[in-house]
């Protein structure tokens, strides 16, 4: 028979499938909605922070509270804390592999490219409806295109430097939502 631990880490971990493959989704969706040819500035800003934090905060709060109906509807804080983390941390990875690895190496890997090439398209046209002059416009495009080659590079400490900051907002998020969700001071550790 599981311990309540036990249950909280195998929910979570299942949760944190389920979260990571819908991010996953979420993200392939919203890489193709912005680079769509045909796409308002608006939708370009607003559709990547409607897809990769709205719809995500939503399904974490809810399989949270699923996870927590499914243990028997009390957990301590640290409990709360340990479960949502670990659906977090198996997300992220999920969608570190399929989203990072899989789909920017080999499906897309002009990925990047083309973003860039649908910011400047939204700026401009942006810009253009705003009235401002040519000169001004190529002048914006072009502090668009330095800061593009600059975040373009490199290295092994920055990747490693930004997943531990990663893995330590996750862990944080998992606090905060553990402290938003929690429904008991204490939960024995043999209940089952």
């Amino acid at each position: 028979m599981q311990t309540l631990e036990q249950k909280i880490k195998k929910y979570g971990f299942t949760n944190g499938l389920i979260l990571g493959v819908t991010i996953t989704l979420l993200n392939i969706a919203s890489f193709y909605l912005i680079t769509s040819s045909s796409i308002s500035p608006i939708l370009f800003i607003s559709a990547p922070i409607i897809f990769r934090a709205f719809i995500p905060i939503f399904l974490v709060l809810f399989l949270s509270f699923n996870t927590r109906k499914k243990v028997g509807g009390l957990w301590t804080f640290k409990q709360a804390t340990t479960g949502i983390f670990i659906m977090l941390i198996t997300a992220y990875t999920l969608n570190l592999v399929g989203k990072d690895l899989v789909f920017d190496k080999v499906i897309e890997p002009n990925g990047v490219e083309k973003i860039q090439i649908a910011a400047v398209n939204a700026k401009a046209s942006n810009m253009k409806d705003k009235g401002f002059s040519q000169d001004k416009i190529n002048a914006s495009i072009a502090d668009m295109r330095k800061d593009f080659v600059q975040k373009g590079t490199f290295s092994i400490g920055g990747l490693i430097t930004e997943n531990v900051f990663i893995i330590l907002f996750l862990f944080v998020f998992a606090l905060i939502f553990a402290s938003l969700i929690r429904n008991a001071e204490y939960v024995s550790a043999s209940k089952k």
